[in-house]
Order: structure tokens, then sequence, then C-alpha cells
């Protein structure tokens, strides 16, 4: 029944969400941006791992307003896990799940680059049912409902694929964020006919993926908030996705590590073979 009942939800009310995507940040993010102070910005576990003061207050703001649009849902937000991290097993539960990172690139946001998005993801027992990306200093929104496709600014997109023979461009993970084995998994992509570089905002990688101006994305590390909205976002564009050892990412957790997606399913299939060492 309750899946009925989301179906509902994201036909009536998918723009509300949209609605307060774009109000959280009007409210708590931009005007913030270029104007934080010194003690507004704070170290998580490094330097490559900041929280400022519009990252929390962005997520209280989503949290308030997103429960309140879909009682009894949950929500799971990078600061309130980084807080308490029991708050991630919503994930596995039964009630609606939002899944959110307010400020995603906020290493971007605090040099002041417009390099960085909000992130929204609506799932229910693992699976993601629909998700908002929004660039608000580049002023773009995508939103993907399972199903229903994918749309950028209104207008509907499609991956594509890479013309025959093209070098593709992959974007990877910040090597501060990699294992040795990992690192040596990325590796694979330096052959020819594959460029790799470091990723910036992995909301932003994964819609530039969707809008096929990315070939794909290749990452090893699996916290939702990151990955939800735009796994699903490539998907509904006609793109795919798979973890090194050919599963696909699920969001719940325990997922071979790196996981690529991509504008098609050639690509993701040769990336990951690269990324295996096959």
């Amino acid at each position: 029944m309750i899946e009925g009942l989301l179906a509902e939800f994201l036909e009536d009310r998918s723009s509300d969400v949209e609605e307060a995507v774009r109000k959280a940040a009007a409210v708590e993010i931009m005007p913030r941006f270029r104007q934080l102070a010194a003690h507004e910005v704070l170290e998580k576990s490094g330097p490559h791992d900041l929280v400022t003061v519009a990252d929390r207050r962005a997520e209280e703001f989503l949290t308030k307003a997103l429960t309140e649009l879909l009682p009894g849902s949950a929500v799971v937000g990078e600061e309130a896990v980084a807080a308490d991290p029991s708050v991630y097993d919503a994930l596995g539960g039964d009630a609606p799940v939002w899944i959110v990172d307010p400020v995603d690139g906020t290493r971007q946001f605090v040099r002041g680059e417009e390099g960085f998005c909000t992130l929204v993801a609506l799932a229910h027992r693992g699976e993601v049912l629909a998700s908002w990306t929004y660039g608000a200093a580049l002023d773009v929104m995508a939103v993907a409902v399972r199903g229903r496709g994918a749309t950028f600014n209104g207008a509907a997109i499609r991956s594509g694929a890479p013309a025959p023979g093209a070098v593709i461009e992959v974007a990877t993970s910040h090597p501060d964020y990699t294992t040795d084995d990992q690192k040596r998994a990325l590796l694979g992509l330096r052959t020819d006919g594959v460029s790799p570089r470091p990723c910036g905002s992995a909301g932003l990688e994964y819609l530039a993926v969707a809008r096929g101006e990315l070939d794909a994305v290749a990452f090893s590390w699996e916290l939702a908030w990151d990955h939800a909205a735009g796994l699903l976002l490539v998907t509904e564009a006609g793109g795919a996705h798979t973890t090194v050892t050919g599963e696909p990412f699920r969001i719940t957790g325990g997922n071979a590590l790196p996981f690529t997606a991509a504008r098609d399913a050639a690509t993701a299939e040769r990336v990951r073979g690269l990324l295996a060492g096959e």
C-alpha cells in the first residue's frame, strides 16, 4: 500500500519538494555564499572534509520541510549522521526516507566557487524513487522520478553515448579518499582512450553524465547522500551503473568498490573492466 501512496505523492507533490529545495538554498545557503566567516567553517575528518553553518542550517530546514510534506518519513542527512551514525540505519527500514546532502561540494562553496549543489532523494526499502539536484549558484535544477525520466530546468534529458572511437572522460574520486587498493583500481583508467580527472561536486558530475557532457564517473566511497540522487538521475536519462564486481550499486551499502556510472551500459562495462584489471 505504501508504494501506491508514494507514487501518488510524487504525482501530486514533486513540485512542492522542488520548491522546498529552492527555498532552503535561498534562505540558508546563498546568503552565506562568499560571505562565510572563519568560525563558520569547520573540519570534520580532515582538511578536505569541511562543514559550514550553511550545511547545517540548510539540512535543518530541509528536514523540517520534507517531513511535513510526507508525514511518517525519515531523513538521512549528512550532518545528522555525522552527529549520530545510527541515523543511517533508516535506509534499511520500512519508512520512506529522504536522503539529503545540503551542500554537496562544500570545499567549492567555501572557496567561493559555483560548483556546489543541494541533493535530495526519496527512497523506500533501498530503492530510490525520485531525486532533485539543485545548483543554486548556477541556477540549474535536475529532477528524476523512477520510470518517468529525467529533466534539466524542465526539459527532458538523455545521456546518449560517446562517439565511436572517442576518448572517454571519467571523473574519479579524489586521491585523499581512496585506499591503496582503490588507488590501484583507479590507475586502470590511465590507459589509451580514457581521460581520467579528479571529481568536483559528485552531484554535479552525475548531472554532467546525465546530460552527456561527461562520459562516466568512478567513485570509491558509498555514502548515500553523495550518490542516491545522481544515480537515479543518470539511470532515468538512459545511463547505467555497476560496481567493480558487476553488481548494481546499493544505497544501503556493502558495495564492492570502486563503482561507476556512465552515459550508457557499454561505457559502464568498459570502465568497470578497467577498474577490475580485466
